[in-house]
């Protein structure tokens, strides 16, 4: 498929079916110089199995430099499973999914995404002991969008501080693009922090929902927010959001959002420093949804996550601090620091792989 050939630095993609259960999945693994991958499990009606394919191999190198900016000792994965999850999704789907991340032994361990929840991976973890982000009633540490929307606001923080001399959003008007698990809950830290928030959903239900909690929210189209006067904008549902057309028409000098994927392509964050508009690179801002579910692997601690998820404020600082140095763009900062700490201590490691114990099991090198 031309998609292989678009990403050739990945080390492992596994297609999986499943004729009985209507199972049709992709596994990815980018890099395990860090560890084993870590990434989420996509649950989505893709068009093709090409576009579902190129939608994984994206994501799983965004999740490998994520846990590197985050200072993780894991690598990047993903999976997605094609087909409308509404129609689809069962427990026989769930568990021969879960029979294929187990035949991994340990080189990817799943989580929670788009159209997956933490009551999936309960049942997906019947099947194999590589999964996170399950219920707390189980084991896990629950919905893993609680960090992933405060490391977002921690982000636009460090944005704040560096446009403007202060690490607050009172007074400041916030675009909040998507009302779903991220985005509902970054709309809470915004609004406590003393800034008006635009919010704007394809789901209309959704914003109805979020405004019956938030009356003070203001509504919008979703094809006109981009073009709001806001002093953030901040993508958070699904990818490819800043491209050709969405980028001359944005009106926030600052781009900080919650989505995988943000840029349509390379090259989008160099039309974003052109218009003047600060980009900060979104694994890098939304990497608290992986510093949860990673702290699952030593024993769910929610303080010790979320002070680890504190410090995207101070990744991203640097970030900003070492692009305006070196006059390139915060993405390639961002990438910079990423690809020399896989470089560094993967030379260390090398590939990854399950170590045997007496009884038969893996143990794990993270």
């Amino acid at each position: 498929m031309p998609a292989l050939t678009e990403s050739t630095d990945h080390e492992q993609v596994l297609f999986c079916q499943d004729r009985a259960s209507g199972l049709r999945a992709i596994i990815a693994i980018h890099s395990t110089a860090l560890g084993p991958a870590l990434g989420g499990t996509r649950f989505h009606p893709y068009a093709s199995e090409e576009e579902a394919l190129t939608d994984v191999l994206r994501l799983s190198r965004a999740m490998a430099y994520k846990a590197a900016c985050a200072g993780l000792d894991l690598g990047g994965g993903k999976a997605v499973i094609i087909g409308d999850p509404a129609e689809l999704k069962s427990e026989a789907l769930l568990r021969a999914y879960g029979r294929f991340v187990e035949s991994l032994n340990g080189r990817y361990r799943t989580a929670c995404d788009v159209g997956t929840y933490p009551e999936d991976m309960n049942v997906i973890a019947r099947e194999s002991r590589f999964v996170t982000g399950r219920t707390r009633e189980h084991g896990g540490s629950g919905d893993s969008s609680v960090l992933t929307a405060f490391g977002v606001y921690q982000a636009m923080r460090a944005a704040a501080r560096h446009t403007r001399g202060a690490a607050s959003l009172r007074g400041l008007r916030v675009g909040v693009a998507g009302a779903g698990k991220v985005g509902s809950k970054l709309v809470k830290h915004l609004l406590s922090d003393g800034a008006s928030v635009v919010v704007a959903d394809v789901d209309a239900a959704a914003v109805d929902h979020l405004r019956d909690r938030h009356p003070e929210l203001e509504r919008e189209d979703p094809e006109r927010l981009v073009s709001r006067e806001l002093d953030i904008y901040a993508p958070c549902a699904l990818a490819g959001a800043l491209d050709e057309q969405t980028v001359p028409a944005l009106r926030a000098p600052i781009v900080c959002g919650g989505a995988n994927n943000q840029l349509a392509h390379d090259g989008i964050d160099l039309l974003l420093r052109d218009r003047g508009i600060l980009y900060l690179p979104d694994y890098v801002v939304n990497a608290g949804g992986l510093i949860q579910v990673a702290d699952e692997i030593e024993g769910f601690n929610h303080q010790r996550a979320r002070a680890r998820a504190e410090k995207i404020f101070t990744t991203c600082g640097e970030i900003l601090a070492s692009a305006a140095d070196t006059h390139t763009t915060p993405a390639r900062a961002a990438d910079l620091l990423a690809e020399r700490r896989m470089a560094d201590v993967g030379r260390l490691r090398g590939l990854w792989l399950s170590e045997p114990v007496p009884n038969g099991h893996a143990r794990a090198r993270v």
